[in-house]
This record gives C-alpha cells, structure tokens and sequence, in this order.
C-alpha cells in the first residue's frame, strides 16, 4: 500500500517515553517507538520528530525556587536528553539519525538549519529536533508544529495515550465524546486541550494537516500513514 504521505512530523510527550512508571526513560517502551519509526521508514517515508521533557523536567522537586525562564531552559536541556537516547535507541533498529537542537551544543547534537535537515531528510535519515524553539514561553506543541511547516511536512502526527480528541479527559470521564475529524477552529472556540493555542493557530493559518493518536499501539502509526481510519484527524474548516 503507498502511503499518503511523504514526510511526516511526529510529536511525542516526554511521558511518552517513561512508560508505566510515569518519570525517567522506559526501555522497553524506547524500544517500541523506535520500531514504529523504523516500520514507518521502511515504507520510504520520512520522519522528523519531537519530544517533549517532562519525563525529567517534572520531577524536579515543586519546594526548589525557580523563575519561569530557566525553568523553560532546563525542560529545553531534558528534550535533548530524551533525544539522545532516542537516537541511539533508533539507531539501533539500524536505520540513520541525527539531532538537531535549537540550543547550541556542537558536542551533543547538530546545530538546527532547516535546509540541513531537509537534506538529512531526504537522505532517510530520522531528524529528532531538540532543544525547543530555543526560547522560552514556547511549548515542545508550538515547537512541533513550527519544525512541522519549516520542513515541509504533509502531516503533524501527534502522539498520545489516547485513542484521540475528546471533549473532555476520557480517563476520567467514561462519556467523553470522542471527534474522528473536527477543525481548528472549533478545537479553540471549545478549548480542547488537544495543544496550546499557539500551536493550534500556527497549524489552522499554514494549513497543516493534524492527526492525534494513541502511541500504546505500535500498530497505529503504520496503519496512520496508511490512510487507515486512525484517532482523530484535524483540517482547516472549509465553508461551504
């Protein structure tokens, strides 16, 4: 089956990578998302990413005095940790990877160029982007869906434990309505915690496509990219 896309960008939480123990990094769940990624290029599809550092950044003790820029520069510091080993991770699986960060580290990772990793890319080479957008007050969504429009990508894959947007926590709400499709606009006219507005605008103004997921099945992003009827799909509203 050929896939309806060609470059994807795929957004993961911080937790994502932690598993059930909810703090650190899983190795058994590293090693499962790093073979969807692989099942996914195998189809010759290519595949930026980015993560999220609360896995880290969360544990820090709340009782530690901390102003709101540096605390967003040591969450920026996790993504790059949980790049890395995602990387190596991914590697793994015997496929090529690069990060890249916002945040100056010519040590730990590549410095983020768009037209360098649009090369990387087209090589199929997984790019994870880190770091952020290297400022602070921005959210890893905002950072995902700004990487999302700067390569180029045909959809923003995000990530989740659930099966897809609801209106409403379905962990803890058994009548949450669930959306298979729904737009942006009425993603923030009815405040969906699906992303932070930011991210949503920069999505609904560039006209990117959106899918939400649940990453717990390592069947969905294979049969996601497959067109197969997966989570929930997010477009720009159209009027008739």
């Amino acid at each position: 089956m050929t896939s309806r896309y060609n470059r994807i960008l795929l957004k993961l939480s911080g937790e994502a990578l932690a598993g059930e123990k909810g703090y650190g990094i899983d190795p058994g769940t590293l090693k499962a998302v790093s073979a969807c990624v692989k099942g996914v290029l195998d189809m010759g599809i290519q595949v930026g990413i980015v993560i999220g550092g609360g896995n880290i950044h969360r544990g820090i003790d709340a009782a530690i005095s901390i102003d709101r820029v540096s605390s967003d520069y040591m969450g920026m510091l996790a993504t790059v940790m949980n790049s890395l080993a995602l990387k190596g991770a991914i590697e793994a699986e015997g496929c090529e990877c690069r990060v890249m960060s916002a945040i100056e580290m010519p040590r730990v990772a590549e410095t983020y160029i768009v037209p360098k990793a649009i090369k990387h890319l087209s090589k199929g080479r997984v790019v994870i982007f880190a770091g952020g957008t290297g400022s602070p007050f921005f959210t890893t969504d905002t950072t995902a869906a700004l990487r999302a429009i700067e390569i180029g990508a045909d959809v923003f894959i995000k990530a989740t434990k659930v099966n897809g947007i609801y209106d409403k926590d379905p962990v803890k709400n058994t009548d949450a309505k669930f959306f298979p499709e729904i737009d942006y606009d009425r993603i923030l006219s009815m405040n969906l915690k699906v992303m932070d507005a930011t991210a949503v605008s920069l999505c609904r103004d560039n006209n990117l496509e959106m899918r939400v997921m649940n990453i717990k099945d390592p069947a969905n992003l294979g049969s996601l990219v497959n067109g197969r009827a997966v989570g929930s799909i997010i477009r720009v509203r159209r009027d008739s």
